[in-house]
This record gives C-alpha cells, sequence and structure tokens, in this order.
C-alpha cells in the first residue's frame, strides 16, 4: 500500500522525531516505512542482517551473546551519532528502534560478568540519544509473532524459537511499564493488517496524531469485522 496516494496529513501536527518499538516481528520496520513514506520523513532503521555474530547468537546463545550484543551497541550509537550530527536543520525522522532498547536485550541475554563489561563500554561511549516526540510501542502475543515470522521466512529470524519469544516479550512488557521519557502510544498490532488494508492505517494515524504527552492505548477493530 501507497499510504502518500491516500492519505494528507500536511495541515496536521507531526511529531518531528518518532520511534517505533516491539519485539521482533511485531512490524516495526514496515510501520516505519509506511510512515516515513506518508510524511516524507527520513528513516532510521536497524540493520541486523549485518550483524556477523546473529546467526551463531541463535545457534548457541550463551556462546554468542556477548558479541551479538556490543556489535549492536556499537551500530545503534553510530547510526545515533549520525542523526545527532545531521540535526543542524531540525530534520523529520522516523526510527524503528530506541537506544534504551539494547540495554533491554542485553538484561536478557548476557551474564553478570558480561553486563559489568556492557555497561562499562556503553558509560565509555557516552551516548546522547535524543529524546522522540512519540514512542509507538507495537504489542502482539508470542503465538502472533511466532506465526509472523515464519511466513515471512527470512533470515536468522527463523531459528527464533517460542520460549525465547515470550522472554524478549516480557522484557518489553515490563520496560515500556516504567517507560516515561516521551509520549508513549501502545498499539495492539495483532488487531490488524497494516500492511493491506488502508483504513487500519489511517485510522492508526488519525489516534497517533492526538498523543501528545503521557501514556495511551490504540486497541482497534478490525475492519474486517
Amino acid at each position: 500500500m501507497d499510504s502518500s496516494l491516500t492519505l494528507d496529513y500536511s495541515t496536521r501536527k507531526v511529531p518531528r522525531y518518532i520511534a517505533i518499538e516491539g519485539p521482533v516481528g511485531v512490524g516495526k520496520t514496515k510501520l516505519t516505512k509506511m510512515l516515513a513514506n506518508t510524511f516524507n520523513y527520513e528513516t532510521l532503521l536497524e540493520t541486523p542482517e549485518i550483524n556477523p555474530f546473529l546467526e551463531r547468537f541463535y545457534q548457541n546463545r550463551k556462546q554468542s551473546a556477548l558479541p551479538t550484543q556490543l556489535f549492536f551497541l556499537f551500530e545503534r550509537a553510530r547510526k545515533i551519532q549520525s542523526m545527532r550530527q545531521g540535526d543542524m536543520f531540525e530534520p523529520v525522522t522516523v526510527a524503528d528502534f530506541l537506544m534504551e532498547k539494547d540495554r533491554l536485550f542485553a538484561q536478557l541475554n548476557l551474564d553478570a560478568d558480561e553486563m559489568a563489561l556492557y555497561d562499562n563500554i556503553s558509560a565509555h561511549l557516552a551516548i546522547e540519544a535524543p529524546t522522540p516526540d512519540l514512542v509507538i510501542y507495537l504489542q502482539a502475543p508470542v503465538s502472533v509473532l511466532h506465526e509472523r515470522i515464519q511466513q515471512r521466512a527470512q533470515g536468522t529470524d527463523l531459528a527464533l524459537d517460542k520460549a525465547y519469544l515470550s522472554q524478549l516479550v516480557d522484557a518489553y512488557t515490563e520496560f515500556f511499564h516504567y517507560y516515561s521519557a516521551a509520549p508513549l502510544l501502545i498499539v495492539n498490532a495483532s488487531a490488524f493488517d497494516l500492511t493491506t488494508d488502508p483504513q487500519d492505517y489511517q485510522q492508526l494515524i488519525d489516534f497517533m496524531l492526538t498523543v501528545n504527552s503521557g501514556r495511551h492505548y490504540y486497541n482497534p477493530t478490525p475492519s474486517f469485522i
């Protein structure tokens, strides 16, 4: 769906920096690209496929967790730094990650000694990530995530089992339970299909543009009902 052809929000106030978050398989990157297309924004995208340790991590998480996590830390820090350096004219950006979520994965995958090393390295990087004007947290149950991962049938994500996905979902739930750094929109992403139904997408944006502060929940009724 080419949302830019059907939707016009040029007269509405749109957050200048939007971050999309949620567990793997929930649709972060797809929604990021759709919003960027609709609002003519730049994208800031994660590129897990370039992490040389990721496949080994899925094969043996304990053995490869630390190099996998450090690679992601350095790569996310590099992207944030690049964004900040280009901030002279206040560019408009939508990203498919929050910098703060890096530690969420670290806590999930690293042991105590590895976590101490991770924290030491992270502190020395002195990352100053800008605060988004809006964070959209996409939620879906493990069964939906697993099904979507299998359907797209690509990359190392196929090695993700339901037990790990469950841990990841729980970690995200706890993280956003306490999150208050930016306006937060929590979306039930299992209730609609943004990629094929223009009405679902338009309704989400209409609701999104009402969020200026605090915590909000969007639990839509699927348009096919």
